[in-house]
C-alpha cells in the first residue's frame, strides 16, 4: 500500500470516528479527534477558536442533541495540500427513523498529521446544505 493510500485510509478512519462519536453523542471521543490549536465553524456560523472553545461548545450541545434517525459521514474528496496536510470534503446526512433524508451538511475538514502519524481535525467548517 502506498503512503498516500495509507494516509487516505487513516483520514477515512477519523471521519468514521466523527460519525461514531456523533451518533453516540460522545463529546470526549469527538474532542479527542482535534488538534490542540484547532478552529471550528459550526453549520450556523459560530466560530470556535482553540481546543477549549471547541470543547466548551461540544460539551454543551452534543450530549443533548436529538434526531430520530441516523447520521452518516462519508468522505467525498481528499486533496493533499502537503504530505501532512489534507483538505477533506465530507457529506453529512441525517435521516429520519424510516431512513428518509431529513437534512444534509457539507463539512470541510483540514486535517494535519502529527509527528506520531495521527491525523487530527485542525481547521473545520461545517456547512448546512439548503434545498434548492
Amino acid at each position: 500500500m502506498s503512503e498516500e493510500d495509507t494516509a487516505l485510509k487513516a483520514i477515512e478512519q477519523v471521519v468514521a470516528a466523527v460519525q461514531r462519536t456523533q451518533r453516540e453523542k460522545d463529546a470526549e471521543g469527538f474532542l479527542a479527534l482535534f488538534h490542540p490549536d484547532a478552529l471550528w465553524t459550526t453549520a450556523h456560523g459560530k466560530v470556535l477558536i482553540g481546543f477549549d472553545a471547541i470543547a466548551d461548545f461540544t460539551r454543551s450541545v452534543l450530549p443533548g442533541a436529538s434526531w430520530d434517525g441516523e447520521v452518516t459521514y462519508d468522505v467525498v474528496h481528499t486533496q493533499f495540500l502537503r504530505p501532512d496536510v489534507a483538505a477533506v470534503k465530507v457529506r453529512q446526512l441525517y435521516t429520519d427513523a424510516e431512513g428518509r433524508p431529513e437534512s444534509e451538511g457539507a463539512p470541510l475538514y483540514v486535517m494535519t498529521r502529527g509527528g506520531d502519524g495521527r491525523w487530527l481535525l485542525t481547521a473545520c467548517q461545517n456547512t448546512q446544505v439548503r434545498a434548492a
